[in-house]
């Protein structure tokens, strides 16, 4: 795990910056403590990274568990009786892993996966321009189309350009200009700026611009445009900050729903995300899915038991991870102790940081997410390919996330069942000689009820007179509503002078009396 330390120590730094706005911001849009969010990055960072199978993949409060917490404190009774509920989401998953549920995530077809990440990529730009502009009205972290704010995602943009902060964007600007030209030409000039990463330079001009202009009213930074983590007076005010489960309401029904809702939702995310850091993955490492279910099961479960939020494997931090060239999970890891060792002694220091800077960094990690080059492979990849591509785009950047991927992968399937009623069979008109069309049709490998429309279509169609074959030698999965129609077309058939040859590898049949017979099957009993 140590082997890659000069790739992770300082892609976990990158992590640090990425996360730590989102976990304050999470935890606000979410109506919960804002300490609840770090204790959520921290676990995510330190338990979960550890347990987990993924080398690239990192973890922490989920922004498309916001709206569900924001509600679920509200109905339940308070924050303490919550946390119960996360306590039990983290068991639910565990059961989840031991059942071997992650096998579900290999079931998402690659234009959905694609379209997940360019939707968030694009999400990342949209949300993160109010900020880098100085309009913090709405938490970071907050990536659902309607806002905690009132406000949509374009009409925030909107109310962003007129209430622009000057000091904010200045710094904001200096903060992207130094990470372009860390990345497209520092980086490449010797192994000094690939160890400091761009981010970190950025950061460290956004507290001396913050300090050098902290006495003037119009270039400066006021209070509300910086970081926000709450400092303790001392060790006991710390220590206050943990909340604790109130397992006294766990007979309450509505703990259970919630517990439930957390489980599915969260592994549903992560089970997403792997497939979506997978797929970045420049070394294509496979992460063990109901490994992951396990870790992040075991990381609900502690982060519930001392106040933090419901945690999930999240596609921003990993694709950050990903692309300042994190190796092993030690980056993961390290970031969550910075986000501890932070929080206890500099959390002064943490409040200089100017929010527009860290929107900066977020804006390249979007648009390395979102680049033009993928839109235009998913046109030439064809119609099969990038209509779920689009549908999941839209739909992530007009409702959320599940939502969007609820959406693309409803199109996908809808795709997958054109193809298969086109595909279940192969017509072939041999000769019209002797007065009889004589017609082969060969079925596929395996016909199931979706082909019912094609086939009883061909077979309608049919003229009188006709000699038809029915090649079955390479079917190896025949359904029943297909042999049912074969059975009904055998009366028509009669009627309308068509014989058939039944070819299968048991032997040729000419007009067999029953095709439920043939293929050993019993007909339906009637109710």
């Amino acid at each position: 795990m140590f082997k890659y330390i000069k790739n992770d120590l300082p892609a976990s730094v990158v992590v640090f910056f990425v996360a730590l706005p989102l976990c304050l911001g999470i935890a606000l849009a979410s109506g919960a403590p804002l300490f609840s969010g770090v204790i959520a990055g921290i676990i995510g960072g330190v338990v979960v990274g550890a347990l987990s199978g993924s080398k690239i993949g990192v973890s922490g409060p989920a922004a498309g568990l916001a709206a569900i917490v924001l509600t679920a404190i509200g109905t339940l009774g308070g924050y303490e009786n919550f946390l119960v509920a996360v306590v039990l989401g983290g068991v639910i998953q565990l059961v989840f892993g031991f059942l071997k549920a992650g096998i579900i995530g290999y079931y998402f077809p690659s234009s959905v996966i694609k379209g997940m990440l360019t939707g968030i990529g694009i999400i990342i730009i949209l949300k993160q321009i109010p900020h880098f502009f100085g309009y913090d009205s709405d938490p970071e972290g907050d990536f659902a189309f309607f806002q905690v704010d009132g406000q949509n995602t374009f009409s925030e943009i909107f109310k962003a350009i007129n209430n622009i902060s000057l000091g904010a964007t200045i710094v904001g600007f200096i903060g992207l200009a130094i990470l372009i030209l860390w990345s497209n030409i520092l980086s490449k000039k010797g192994k000094f700026f690939q160890i400091i990463q761009g981010p970190l330079v950025a950061v460290v001009v956004g507290i001396v611009y913050y300090f050098a202009t902290s006495e003037n009213s119009k270039y400066g930074i006021s209070p509300q445009h910086l970081v926000s983590v709450p400092v303790p007076d001392s060790f006991d005010s710390f220590l206050d900050q943990f909340s604790f489960p109130n397992f006294s309401a766990i007979s309450n029904p509505q703990i259970w729903v919630t517990a439930f809702t957390i489980a599915l939702v969260a592994s549903l995310e992560t089970l997403l995300c792997v497939e979506a850091t997978d797929k970045l993955d420049p070394h294509k490492n496979v992460t063990p899915t109901n490994r992951e279910l396990l870790a992040q099961g075991t990381g609900n479960i502690i982060s519930g038991l001392i106040g933090g939020l419901p945690i999930t494997q999240v596609i921003v931090r990993s694709s950050a991870n990903i692309q300042s060239g994190g190796r092993t999970k030690l980056s993961a890891i390290i970031h969550g102790f910075l986000l501890l060792i932070s929080v206890i002694l500099i959390p002064t220091l943490l409040n200089k940081i100017p929010l527009s800077v860290l929107a900066a960094i977020l804006l390249v990690v979007g648009y390395k997410l979102a680049k033009p080059a993928v839109f235009k492979e998913m046109v030439q990849l064809g119609w099969k390919q990038w209509i779920p591509f689009t549908v999941t785009v839209v739909g992530i950047v007009f409702t959320d996330l599940l939502v969007g991927i609820g959406l693309g992968l409803a199109v996908g399937i809808v795709v997958i069942l054109i193809k298969s009623f086109q595909n279940s069979h192969f017509l072939h008109i041999e000769d019209k000689s002797n007065g009889k069309h004589k017609i082969k049709m060969t079925f596929a490998e395996e016909v199931t009820f979706f082909n019912k429309g094609a086939i009883l279509k061909e077979l309608d169609s049919l003229p009188r007179d006709t000699y038809l074959e029915l090649d079955v030698r390479k079917t190896r999965y025949l359904d029943n509503d297909i042999i049912e129609i074969l059975e009904d077309f055998a009366f028509k058939a009669k009627e309308r002078n068509i014989d058939i040859q039944l070819v299968s590898e048991r032997g040729i049949v000419e007009n067999p009396p029953s095709y439920i017979e043939f293929f050993n099957l019993r007909p339906k009993k009637s109710a």
